[in-house]
């Protein structure tokens, strides 16, 4: 480390932390001294692409499993995400749809979990600053409000989802995605073989590739093989952040601290650091969802440009939300064949993502090894089986536009690899952890970022918010 002291110590280097900083950057004078310290190391896009071909490269074992960095009291449930610099920027698959307003509040429309500290409208102009950062693809018209167009032309339907979309209107809308569909920024269109985890055409917005020189900045010290493990809280402040690196350990003092780990993570610094806020670690989570495939009667689902071309949203919004679980419709356009002679592409194939509610049963822990949280799951909330029966009974008649012969349901999977929950976001202490500007309630000198914030866990995938978030946070605080 350059110095004993640093104005602002983030810790990781994934979206959260990534826009966090990127924003507080831009409102912060030459002087200032930043300390990021990231867990993994940094692998070249190029080397990840050799590795998942199978080649050998020097980088490999370079970062652990995410498997390996947790203790899993419930092995049948994945909790999956990318340690390394850009965190899990490196691993997802560039699914970017806004949340509905309605999202916001469904303690008070619905009746059920916990209306946000923030709304639609006080997010919407920080949405719009991450679509254009990422250079977001998307359609015109959309199910939730947005100002200006996307960055960039929507990606292709196919003769499924045309069908649907002259139905259902903006109820049926090409994916808003971070898989470019055209050049832009040094970024190449999708190929749409839907092995996005690892791009081998580097089409998804990553940190690595957004050309933000976020890291790059003269103000910033990057440390990576750093992981951090607690806080040091003396009079409602956060004074010094300790750390691990080959083996020794750090404590460094911050006069602001971000942390920008993950849910599983971020809960589990504040735990060992002794933060008593009765949610820290409680209500974790993410959505759930299943494959509906789709055989069809003399209809080719052909054509599209890239690996979810559409998101359907007639399952999604309304007064059903009482009982049952919203649920978004992703058209999947993987390669897939219907195994009958004649009719290998008579099927389209829909991943059916649920909402979920926080509940008691879910939750983090520490363990005797610092560095390892334990992960407890009990499992999906009975309001989110609901939403998977209620989907059952409605689908064949959303479909009817369709020639269908018959709908196939695959089992739930393990993980949506979306870690939601455990230091969620409050109007006070005891709502939350957090506040609307990711400011621990307790510690102000403390942002938790991150998903975990989130109140609900709506279908829509979260990348989007927590980034507009972490710009939201930075913004309104400096």
């Amino acid at each position: 480390m350059k110095h004993t002291a640093y104005d602002l110590i983030v810790v990781g280097t994934g979206f959260a932390s990534t826009f966090f900083l990127q924003q507080y950057l831009a409102k912060r004078p030459a002087t200032e001294k930043i300390l990021v310290l990231e867990r993994g190391h940094a692998v070249p896009w190029a080397e990840r692409v050799k590795e998942k071909q199978g080649e050998q490269t020097s980088y490999i074992g370079r970062n652990p499993e995410c498997q390996e960095t947790f203790i899993n009291a419930q092995p049948r449930k994945d909790w999956l995400f990318t340690v390394g610099y850009g965190g899990s920027s490196n691993c997802w698959y560039g699914c970017t749809p806004r949340f509905l307003p309605n999202d916001f509040q469904m303690k008070t429309l619905y009746g059920v979990g916990n209306d946000w500290p923030i709304q639609y409208n006080e997010l919407d102009p920080y949405y719009e600053q991450v679509e254009d950062l990422m250079a977001i693809s998307g359609p015109a018209e959309t199910p939730f409000p947005r100002r200006k167009p996307y960055a960039q032309p929507p990606h292709l339907f196919t003769e499924v989802d045309k069908i649907l979309h002259k139905k259902y209107g903006k109820l049926y809308i090409n994916q808003p995605t971070a898989r470019a569909r055209i050049p832009m920024n040094g970024r190449n269109p999708c190929c749409a073989n839907g092995v996005c985890s690892v791009c081998p055409v580097n089409a998804k917005f990553t940190v690595d590739n957004s050309n933000f020189g976020t890291y790059d900045d003269p103000r910033v010290e990057l440390l990576t093989g750093a992981q951090v493990y607690g806080l040091e809280l003396v009079q409602d402040r956060v004074r010094k952040v300790s750390f691990r690196q080959n083996d020794r350990d750090y404590h460094v003092a911050g006069e602001v601290v971000a942390l920008g780990t993950n849910a599983l993570f971020n809960a589990n610094i504040l735990l060992n650091s002794g933060d008593t806020n009765a949610h820290t670690g409680r209500g974790l989570g993410e959505q759930l969802g299943l494959q509906a495939n789709v055989y069809l009667d003399n209809l080719e689902c052909v054509g599209g440009s890239t690996w979810v071309n559409a998101n359907g949203y007639m399952l999604y919004d309304g007064d059903h939300r009482r009982e049952a679980a919203a649920c978004l419709m992703e058209s999947s356009n993987t390669p897939f064949f219907r195994p009958e002679r004649g009719k290998w592409r008579h099927m389209a194939s829909f991943r059916m993502i649920f909402e979920d509610m926080p509940t008691a049963e879910n939750y983090v822990t520490t363990t005797a090894d610092i560095m390892k949280p334990m992960v407890h799951f009990g499992g999906p909330s009975d309001y989110a089986l609901r939403g998977i029966e209620r989907m059952k009974q409605q689908l064949p008649q959303v479909l009817s536009c369709l020639p269908v012969e018959k709908i196939m349901y695959e089992d739930p999977y393990s993980s949506e690899a979306h870690i939601l929950g455990t230091t969620r976001m409050g109007v006070t202490a005891q709502d939350g952890v957090v506040d609307k500007h990711l400011r621990h309630h307790q510690y102000r000198n403390l942002f938790v970022l991150g998903s975990g914030s989130f109140p609900t866990y709506t279908p829509a995938n979260p990348t989007l918010t927590l980034s507009a978030l972490s710009l939201h946070a930075a913004d309104q605080s400096f």
